[in-house]
């Protein structure tokens, strides 16, 4: 995806919210996709999205960003009188794949922190965090798989068990920098 789509998507995260006149691009392609919402002094405001989807990338965007903004139930719906001091983000995942392994250990050798987010799936369990979210905490690789566990709702180590499948991806980020403003992509 190129920063011009890129910056499009983060456009559409933000404008959709309160309005209904706003550009939808043409971006069809099915991928997974993430918005985050930050503030602007960095707290998390809300986080959805989906691994994989039968949407057109434009639609998914939206639906994430709704979600985001009104359903994470982390956190109270945002108001549109937040939007100047809020940061739009939207992550286009690649494909899940299994991380195989012959012994769980090898798990630390084969995450690359910066690169890859995780999914961890136990029995009905699963969780998922994204690639930012372990260069942001400056995890090592095995905090990140503790974290990712958890988020799953499983006790921190339990990717050491054979029955937990641990997943990777990578994700292309677009971020504002400033409200309504500057997006870059995050490298």
């Amino acid at each position: 995806m190129n920063i011009e789509d890129g910056k499009s998507l983060v456009k559409l995260a933000r404008h959709c919210l309160f309005s209904n006149k706003f550009n939808i691009p043409k971006i069809t392609e099915k991928r997974g996709v993430f918005v985050t919402i930050n503030t602007v002094d960095g707290n998390l405001r809300g986080c959805i999205g989906f691994i994989e989807t039968d949407l057109p990338l434009n639609q998914s965007v939206i639906k994430a960003a709704k979600y985001a903004a009104f359903s994470d139930p982390r956190f109270r719906p945002v108001h549109e009188k937040e939007l100047d001091e809020l940061l739009f983000e939207v992550s286009i995942l690649t494909k899940p794949k299994l991380v195989k392994v012959k012994s769980c250990k090898e798990y630390l050798k084969k995450i690359k922190i910066g690169r890859d987010g995780l999914i961890a799936q136990a029995d009905n369990y699963k969780g998922l965090l994204l690639p930012q979210v372990a260069s942001e905490y400056k995890w090592c690789a095995k905090e990140f798989l503790n974290q990712t566990c958890i988020k799953a709702g499983l006790l921190p180590e339990t990717w050491l068990q054979k029955s937990c499948k641990i997943y990777s991806f990578q994700a292309q980020i677009f971020k504002e920098l400033t409200p309504n403003d500057t997006i870059i992509e995050e490298k």
